[in-house]
This record gives structure tokens, C-alpha cells and sequence, in this order.
């Protein structure tokens, strides 16, 4: 798990550094796209990171709430067996 997060991390890293070269290079083309390309390096400038912070907080929120089911699995598993007495 600790590989995986290490890898979407680096990738993640690769294109927040990518969105600046690409801003750089559009401002100095002279191409008829260059101005198209420059509005989505700034569009993704912005959108990259806010989606990449939404993907993270939906991530834990899922996470959070599957273990608090398991937790009441297991809760109520030992309350069936007579474990634990909630009176």
C-alpha cells in the first residue's frame, strides 16, 4: 500500500511540475493554438491539485466509515456470543 501511494504521489508531483513547462512553452509559441493551450495549462494549474485534495478527503472519509462498519461487525458479533453485555 505504502508503494502505491509513493507512485501516485510521484506521478502526481511529474504533472504539477509538467503544468509550469507547459505554461512556458505555450506563452512563447507563436501558433494559433498557443493561446487555447496556454487557458488549459492555467485551467489545469488550478484543477489538478483541487481535484487531487477532493479524490484524498473522499478517500478518507470511505475509509473512515468501512472501518467503523467493521468495528460494529465485530461489536455486535461478540454481543451474539454473549462477550460483552450492554446493560
Amino acid at each position: 500500500m505504502k508503494n502505491t501511494k509513493r507512485v501516485f504521489a510521484l506521478v502526481g508531483v511529474l504533472l504539477l511540475l509538467c503544468i509550469p513547462v507547459l505554461l512556458v512553452i505555450g506563452a512563447f509559441t507563436a501558433s494559433r493554438d498557443s493561446a487555447a493551450l496556454f487557458k488549459a495549462s492555467i485551467f489545469c494549474a488550478i484543477v489538478v491539485p483541487i481535484m487531487v485534495y477532493a479524490y484524498m478527503l473522499i478517500y478518507r472519509l470511505i475509509k473512515k466509515n468501512n472501518k467503523e462498519q467493521i468495528d460494529s461487525k465485530q461489536i455486535n458479533k461478540k454481543d451474539d456470543q454473549g462477550g460483552i453485555d450492554n446493560q
